[in-house]
């Protein structure tokens, strides 16, 4: 007799298996089955091989709750065609001007809310859905649209409705954006502030980028994840210190110390080898990775592997923000 379902329970070191069939109430000593009475069963006794209901209002809680892409997308669209629809007719430009927009993302909305017309806006969408009435994704249809009239994918795309959202101007609330959104705004104003430090090589431009990469995923020379963060004092402006939060004990490290090693990497040269070449200072691990990844400083070909992945190999988003 094969049991249906079995618990243990363990009575002076000796392991008794306890199982049930149908109503039969078993027990199992060594190899032998006895059956000792018959009972009732009780659900709570039973093995459930049904998956457990999902409770209302489970998973993942979105990032924004309160963004909704479908409706930013027509506050953007009414604007763009209420001004469009003016009686002077303003040109794309002077609609991008008083939107903040780029002109050519001005003429997409005015193309999505279908009031915009030329003849290669025409041909180009009469194309296009011609070859994924065929069957072709989006992708290949934009591929094989491209092939046909000879346009680069830019152009097609730039005369093609929007499918999942608008392009923000850098003033636009965070709020209002996708997640996907922000992580690539914020990307390009790291990447903005870092090409300003390379070319001026200041204290200024330096401390502009410790403000903007807090939080940031960096790894030291020997591969260890840490991030910092700064706190504010009084007219609410950052103190000169950042603290690290590696290890629940970090301790901070002074913006001196900083400035130390930045003003020794003339003498040094590009390439580092080590974060003791920068000097003897307090914190020069973090510093000599901080520089690394603003581009201030190269690394040995060996410590690279293990600093690279600053971008978070672990999660599914690179981590280049």
């Amino acid at each position: 007799m094969k049991p249906c379902g079995r618990y243990f329970e363990i009575f002076q070191n000796n392991i008794v298996h306890t199982a049930f069939c149908g109503s039969e109430y078993i027990v199992c000593n060594g190899n032998k089955y006895t059956v000792i009475g018959y009972m009732e069963r009780r659900d709570d006794m039973g093995v459930d091989n049904k998956k457990a209901k999902r409770k209302p209002g489970g998973g993942r809680k979105p990032s924004k709750p309160d963004y909704n892409p479908s409706a930013i997308l027509q506050n953007q669209m009414d604007a763009a065609v209420a001004l469009y629809s003016a009686v002077d007719h303003p040109s794309l430009q002077t609609i991008a001007n008083e939107l903040d927009l780029n002109p050519i993302k001005v003429r997409k909305l005015l193309i999505t809310a279908d009031v915009y017309k030329s003849e290669v806006a025409d041909q180009v969408n009469r194309v296009f859905t011609k070859h994924r009435a065929s069957g072709l994704s989006h992708t290949e249809a934009i591929t094989a649209t491209m092939r046909e009239l000879n346009l680069s994918k830019s152009s097609v795309t730039s005369y093609l409705p929007y499918e999942k959202g608008v392009y923000f101007p850098a003033e636009t609330d965070s709020n209002n954006i996708s997640v996907g959104a922000e992580r690539i705004r914020r990307m390009r104003k790291r990447e903005k502030i870092l090409e300003e430090l390379r070319a001026k090589q200041s204290e200024e431009a330096l401390w502009a980028a410790v403000i903007e990469f807090q939080g940031y995923k960096f790894r030291t020379y020997s591969g260890l994840v840490f991030s910092y963060g700064l706190k504010k004092g009084r007219g609410d402006t950052y103190t000169k210190e950042l603290f690290i939060d590696r290890r629940e004990n970090s301790k901070s490290l002074a913006w001196s110390s900083v400035l130390l090693a930045f003003h020794n990497i003339p003498q040094i040269g590009y390439v580092v080898d080590r974060p003791k070449a920068l000097g003897d200072i307090r914190g020069v691990t973090y510093i000599y990775a901080m520089f690394y990844r603003f581009g201030l400083i190269d690394a040995p070909e060996k410590a690279k592997e293990k600093m690279e992945p600053a971008r978070n190999k672990d999660s599914e988003q690179m981590s280049f923000v």
